[in-house]
């Protein structure tokens, strides 16, 4: 009769334990970001410079440098685009959380394979080691997320940064 109970109260920890542990990794840590400027890195400057945007919606974690994710349209053509601001190809959208429906991460995917939609160059290190990248679809719509750069890679890996990159921010 011990052995029961005790199998019931551990079967019981293990199941709220799983429970609060999927809650916290997918809705627990995430906020929503009031609007902020959409930001593309200038072909003529070298800095980003604020684009017209709409229909804004992002969210983020304090919890990792890599879970922001918005949301946004735009009426400004990819000619437009590519003509004024630096593109930042070869970066492929990280998942959202499901409950971030305007955020699908493998239909951005299909676009920026397909090439009616392209990647541009946001921010450099908007967090150390982390850029920020704008995908724009040819209808409009608009998406960002946060990668890792080389030097993210490197500080994250525990190899040495090295002088190309700019110092670790202290703790």
């Amino acid at each position: 009769m011990t052995g029961r109970i005790m199998g019931i109260i551990i079967m019981l920890s293990a199941l709220i334990a799983g429970v609060g542990l999927y809650y916290l990794q997918i809705y627990g840590f995430y906020e929503e970001v009031t609007v902020e400027d959409v930001a593309i890195v200038s072909l003529q400057t070298g800095q980003p410079e604020t684009i017209a945007f709409d229909n804004f919606q992002a969210i983020d974690a304090e919890s990792s440098p890599i879970r922001y994710r918005a949301c946004f349209t735009t009426e400004l053509s990819l000619a437009f685009l590519t003509e004024n601001y630096i593109l930042a190809p070869d970066n492929d959208p990280r998942n959202a959380p499901k409950w971030f429906d305007c955020f699908d991460a493998a239909a951005i995917g299909a676009e920026l394979e397909a090439g009616t939609a392209l990647t541009f160059m946001g921010a450099k290190n908007v967090r150390f080691g982390v850029d920020r990248i704008v995908a724009v679809t040819e209808d409009g719509r608009g998406y960002v997320w946060h990668e890792l750069n080389d030097c993210g890679d490197k500080a994250y890996d525990g190899t040495i940064v090295g002088e190309e990159c700019p110092r670790l921010p202290e703790n």
